[in-house]
């Protein structure tokens, strides 16, 4: 149970980690279009992206695939900037259900994305040989989920007090915190290393 405590809190730490906000940057892109009355689909592309991140991680302790640290750091906030463009463009729209297949694939593409990012940090910690490598990265994969829930959870309460309370419409709301998060995002990829090749 200890074992499973550590890598547990491992996931929780990555994604909470406030040095570290793409992470949640990317889960309030992802859920800042959707009410708790959408918990199904929210909680689907959560565990999508959960899937995506864990996959890269296995590909990568198992050193099926390997990629430049740079490259990932450039791509993370690319993705965020996409998602949020995504909801910037959409917001309003009643037919963001169509797409339902387009947008579940480009999640977990996403989720591997941002598993790469944490890929080399998680082979310095995992040891053992590879069969006892798999039950780790499951539990890390399960604090991961569960951190996401929460904010996840935290984003549709302040989400529903803002529309609520402040009378902000969905669209509205959508529109300002998309717009927020490319302001946020920009300087991101505009200060990565990847430009100083």
């Amino acid at each position: 149970m200890s074992q499973f405590w550590i890598y547990f809190q491992i996931g929780l730490k990555h994604v909470l980690d406030i040095n570290a906000y793409d992470h949640v940057l990317f889960l309030i892109a992802l859920t800042v279009s959707y009410l708790f009355k959408d918990w199904k689909r929210i909680f689907l592309l959560v565990s999508l992206f959960t899937i995506g991140h864990t996959l890269a991680l296995v590909l990568s302790v198992y050193g099926i695939i390997a990629i430049k640290v740079d490259v990932v750091e450039f791509l993370i906030p690319i993705t965020i900037l996409v998602t949020a463009l995504y909801h910037l463009f959409t917001a309003g729209k009643t037919s963001k259900n169509d797409g339902v297949n387009l947008v579940f694939f480009i999640t977990l593409f996403f989720g591997i994305i941002h598993g790469l990012g944490f890929s080399n940090y998680f082979k310095t910690i995992l040891g053992g040989s590879a069969t006892s490598k798999l039950l780790p990265l499951g539990e890390f994969a399960l604090g991961i989920e569960a951190a996401q829930l929460v904010v996840v959870f935290v984003v549709l309460v302040i989400s529903y007090i803002v529309q609520t309370v402040f009378r902000f419409s969905k669209r509205d709301w959508a529109l300002v915190m998309s717009a927020f998060i490319i302001g946020v995002v920009i300087p991101m990829i505009i200060e990565s290393p990847i430009w100083n090749r």
